[in-house]
């Protein structure tokens, strides 16, 4: 996989209302645990739509590797202009230092938001522009990560597209690992 697509869940979805949250920390060891293989069999590029939540905690993860990955990118797509806008100040400034660290960064839709129709829009583009997809997901504990794994499902029926999920049962495997050591 050259371009690994990171989403999931929103912050609010799972009950995670700040970033120091204990849960955050088990979200970021799993992802990185996914991540690193596909970083050594020659990963390009991660891309994320920059959404609160797993998607910024991917990106968090990234910019930590590439000190000894430094091959490796970090492209941030937003869905729409400004999708920052509505989000409290300390939200705000987390994500600007995100977009510091990352390597590109745009705007699927060149205007801001307008309807649901760009947030089908930046699902459909996100997987086809990417080799496969790490989400934070499960079909018990439903959320807006479904659209993209729908796509994503519906994609890798005709085209070579890994998804590599990750479920409440591995986030809990992440914090019992922890508690052992």
């Amino acid at each position: 996989m050259n371009v690994i697509y990171i989403t999931g869940y929103k912050p609010f979805e799972i009950g995670i209302f700040k970033n120091d949250h204990e849960g955050v920390k088990y979200i970021k060891r799993a992802i990185k645990r996914r991540l690193v293989p596909l970083i050594e069999e020659g990963g390009e590029w991660v891309i994320v739509s920059g959404q609160l939540g797993v998607e910024l905690w991917a990106a968090e993860v990234l910019i930590e590797l590439k000190n000894e990955y430094d091959h490796v990118k970090l492209g941030v797509l937003t869905p729409y202009l400004q999708q920052q806008e509505a989000w409290n100040e300390a939200n705000q400034q987390y994500y600007e230092n995100i977009l510091a660290h990352a390597d590109f960064v745009d705007s699927i839709s060149k205007k801001p938001y307008e309807g649901p129709q760009q947030l089908k829009a930046k699902n459909l583009f996100m997987v086809h522009k990417s080799d496969g997809m790490i989400i934070v997901y499960d079909e018990e504990k439903e959320g807006t990560p479904k659209y993209a794994l729908a796509e994503a499902v519906r994609y890798s029926a005709d085209n070579p597209y890994q998804i590599i999920r990750i479920s409440l049962d591995d986030l809990q495997q992440a914090a019992e690992e922890d508690q052992w050591s």
